[in-house]
């Protein structure tokens, strides 16, 4: 029995806590706050960092490295990686214009090999064997036009035209064209003005730097106002929804390696001349609206490594990176209006709010946080009308989190970065979580009730309620450390995060089949509860977020495989004593399964049907990928456990087997040590063959191919060491288990309030240290998605009609805490858990003028619940404007 005194000290040690919690996210809201509010007021949507600041992630030492310069860094902002598909939605029908001298020329080749890589080696090669290499070069893909002038000068008659003829806002460029003019004197989407001061460095002479500012002054009055038009230009404060303004930049002068460049040239290049016309190039762009890239000279200052041998040239993947700059530039402001993933944010504006987010804003910000008061207050016209206490802390809660979401990743008030892997964070990272964990671990809970001398020596200890928890909390600290150190360019780490996976949904069947063959519970409440426990969150954060359901794949996959299973086993429900029955209803499961997931034609009619009539997208080619890839292993768990409930029917009752698979799981039980040490020999044999083989392939593709088929070989040998000693089964790791309990609500809020950019980059505060940051925000992220977990598990019950009392979910009423977690283990038998709540748990509903309906009166009032909240869904999926 507790004691009061001890009582009272964990709740105010709970209290404390919880305090120190809401003060530090207290800390982080007002801090990205008073950052986007004042430090960039000036550069809100992150335009002016991607033009001028900026650092590599992932620099290199030697020039030759083809996995260097892949990741620039904007201070605040996720950079996007333009592809052939981006840059086709974004230009196609218009024109990017390069005018320059051969580092100009580079930035063109990179943009042109996007487009097509073979055709653009193929003209490169026709250039450097022609004798005449300086010309204009026009390229045209899918409707996209790329064009490079020669201009070494910056005083050529093209240039002239492109000045002449270029409008930022391309509306009127479009109306112009409308209006009769031909495509070729219609203004450019971006043109690219390469700076002629190499060449005035190089053959200039005394009047290199007077011939040089010259040429500069000619363009500065169309970069600060274009002809018939007195509006600034573009980079100043975007729109949403607009279209992404046509662009006029400088790049500035380049500035070479002086230590590589040949001896006529390192004559006349000397930094000297280089230094000051780039000062000049700063002096005009800030007493005018110039724009220049300052963030090219950025990318290879004091980076030997990022010049190619003439020390004059940059590597091809510094050249992309630049590309990447002046597209982001140009078309990020458009990409809003794609879709998610929301991954790309600098220089780029979010959507604008449609009515069902503003109406979550309202209700999640103003609304339900004053029902409890009034509520508390006694005022009888609200509170007779309103749910308990806990219920509506519970609801104010999620939506808060989910409005907390959208603050986090749909808008420029937290800082977003990019990811990168680094071997020693990661490692570090893993070390400290196995610290906390070790330093955490304790003996499992003991038996709640008097069924003590029902245990099962060594067979109910196997896959506790404890173990499976600490299973699934070391997995998600796992996935976790992958996802934020970008772990999925490792091929060993890919491969034991699939595994963890693959675990996770084996956990699931052998639950959900145990739970349903001991307790034979297959009524209507059992899929709701599991259902909502599972899809609550995430069916809600797509309506906020802009993004869809099955982007939070878990969820979704986790739901389906409930359903093969419960249907699976309610199907004959009367013969699955029947151990040869209950096997080929799996087998045959299993063969209905494949066919409907991966015969062309199925999954798309069903995609259709839900586009047509609830407006609900489906990507068919990401949900195939998503099961196949773990196809077979929910299966396994189901078969291990029919026979982990076999041995225990065996044994409850004390009769001798009558067929040759019981005689085999009595042995199993009778020779038990000797079984143990079998399987022991068994499981080290297995993981490290299994370990060798994965090491053999150095392809995604070539492991997803046999993954299906092998993986519950690692799987049972990791279950066969843990339970391979008594010792072993009787303690768990505190740490684990804890995150365990609520691993589904971790792994869907991480992609909003702990990774951003729909979990393509990192979310950042921009005001400290990274690594301060990191802690903070974990920390603030584990405890609302504890939070979060809490409040579906009050929600779910509110709507099933079962106590929502604190207590209940706090461990006092073991019986209804055993209900934490539906989507996978019950309690044992001997742990006093009676998890079917219409047999054993003593509700507690609010007295209503429907109190006295009968039992049966009660299941149609929770059907039409049901009936209601699919109907709010389906209102919200027709009348939601994306």
């Amino acid at each position: 029995m507790v004691r009061p005194n001890l009582l009272s000290t964990t709740r105010f040690t709970r209290l404390r806590f919880e305090v120190a919690l809401q003060l530090l996210l207290f800390i982080v809201v007002g801090g990205v706050i008073y950052r986007y509010c004042w430090l960039d007021i000036t550069d809100p949507y992150k335009c002016g960092a991607l033009l001028n600041k900026g650092q590599w992630l992932d620099p290199g030492p030697k020039w030759t490295s083809r996995k260097t310069f892949q990741n620039w860094q904007p201070p605040g902002c996720i950079m996007h990686e333009y592809k052939k598909k981006d840059i086709e939605i974004c230009l196609r029908g218009s024109r990017m214009v390069f005018i320059g001298d051969s580092t100009t020329r580079q930035v063109f080749w990179a943009v042109v090999k996007k487009l097509d890589r073979d055709r653009a080696e193929q003209a490169i090669e026709r250039m450097l064997d022609s004798k005449e290499k300086h010309n204009d070069i026009d390229f045209e893909s899918n409707g996209v036009t790329v064009q490079f002038k020669w201009d070494p000068w910056l005083n050529s008659t093209a240039l002239e035209r492109e000045l002449k003829t270029f409008r930022a806002h391309p509306s009127r460029a479009n109306d112009e064209v409308e209006l009769g003019k031909e495509a070729s004197g219609s203004s450019a989407a971006s043109v690219l003005l390469g700076t002629p001061g190499l060449w005035y460095a190089r053959h200039g002479q005394e009047n290199f730097f007077k011939n040089f500012r010259n040429a500069i002054d000619v363009v500065i009055p169309y970069m600060d106002h274009g002809p018939d038009d007195n509006e600034a230009l573009p980079l100043r404060p975007i729109s949403r929804g607009k279209q992404s303004p046509n662009l006029l930049l400088f790049a500035p002068v380049q500035v070479p390696d002086y230590e590589f460049l040949s001896p006529a040239r390192e004559e006349t290049i000397i930094p000297e001349k280089i230094d000051q016309m780039n000062d000049y190039l700063q002096q005009v762009s800030a007493h005018s609206f110039a724009d220049v890239i300052w963030s090219y000279s950025l990318m290879t200052w004091r980076r030997h490594s990022a010049y190619e041998e003439s020390g004059l040239h940059v590597v091809e993947n510094v050249a992309h990176r630049k590309a990447d700059v002046l597209l982001n530039l140009r078309c990020n402001a458009n990409s809003a209006n794609v879709g998610y993933p929301f991954d790309k944010t600098c220089c780029s504006n979010y959507r604008i709010l449609n009515t069902t987010q503003w109406t979550i804003l309202v209700m999640g910000m103003l609304i339900l946080p004053i029902l409890p008061f009034l509520q508390r207050r006694h005022i009888a016209r609200v509170s007779h009308s309103l749910p308990s206490t806990n219920v509506l802390n519970a609801l104010t809660i999620i939506v808060l989190v989910v409005c907390y979401c959208f603050y986090a990743d749909r808008t420029q008030i937290f800082e977003k970065a990019h990811k990168q892997f680094r071997r020693h964070e990661f490692f570090w990272a893993c070390a400290v979580v196995a610290i906390g964990g070790i330093s955490t671990v304790r003996r499992n809970s003991g038996p709640r009730t008097g069924h003590s001398s029902a245990r099962i020596a060594g067979v109910d200890g196997f896959l506790s309620r404890d173990q499976t928890d600490e299973w699934k909390g070391w997995m998600q600290f796992f996935i976790l450390i992958y996802h934020y150190t970008h772990g999925s360019t490792i091929l060993p780490i890919y491969y034991l995060v699939r595994l963890s996976v693959a675990s996770y949904l084996f956990l699931m069947g052998f639950g959900h089949t145990l739970y349903l063959l001991e307790k034979d519970d297959f009524s209507s409440q059992r899929i709701i509860q599991v259902l909502l426990r599972l899809n609550l969150i995430s069916c809600i954060l797509p309506y906020m977020m802009s993004t869809d359901y099955l982007f939070y794949y878990f969820a979704p996959l986790a739901s389906f495989w409930f359903l093969v299973i419960y249907t699976t086993l309610r199907l004959g429900r009367s013969r699955n004593s029947s151990l040869v029955f209950l096997i080929g209803k799996v087998i045959l499961s299993a063969m209905l399964t494949m066919a409907f997931t991966m015969i062309p034609g199925i999954l798309e009619f069903v995609s259709l049907f839900l586009r047509y009539t609830c407006r609900i997208s489906w990507n068919i080619s990401e949900w195939r990928f998503r099961t196949f890839l773990d196809m077979y292993i929910v299966y396994i768990g189901i078969l291990v456990a029919i026979f982990f409930a076999r041995i225990r029917k065996l044994k409850s009752i004390n009769t001798p087997p009558s067929t040759m698979i019981d005689k085999i799981l009595s042995f199993t039980v009778t020779y038990n040590r000797l079984y143990k040490a079998a399987l022991t020999i068994w499981a080290i044999g297995i993981i490290s063959g299994f370990w060798a083989i994965s090491s053999v392939h150095t392809k995604k593709e070539d492991f997803n191919w046999w993954h299906p088929y092998l993986s519950f070989l690692p799987i049972l040998a990791f279950i066969a060491l843990r339970n391979c000693h008594d010792i072993l089964q009787s303690y768990h790791s505190g740490l684990f288990a804890w995150l365990g309990r609520f691993s589904l609500e971790s792994y869907i809020l991480q992609c909003h309030i702990w990774l951003a950019g729909d979990t393509r980059g990192l979310l950042r505060l921009g005001l400290w240290n990274q690594w301060v940051e990191a802690a903070m925000l974990t920390v603030i992220f584990l405890w609302l998605s504890y939070l979060v977990a809490n409040a579906t598990q009050v929600l779910t019950h509110w709507i099933l009609g079962y106590s929502t009392n604190r207590e209940a979910f706090r461990g006092r009423d073991s019986k209804t805490a055993a209900k934490v977690s539906p989507y996978l283990l019950p309690r044992d038998q001997d742990e006093g858990c009676t998890p079917t709540p219409s047999k054993d748990m003593k509700f507690e509903l609010r007295k209503t003028r429907f109190s006295q309906w009968l039992p049966q009166q009660n299941r149609i009032t929770l059907q039409w619940k049901v009936v209601w909240i699919l109907t709010l869904m389906w209102i919200g999926n027709i009348a939601y404007k994306q």
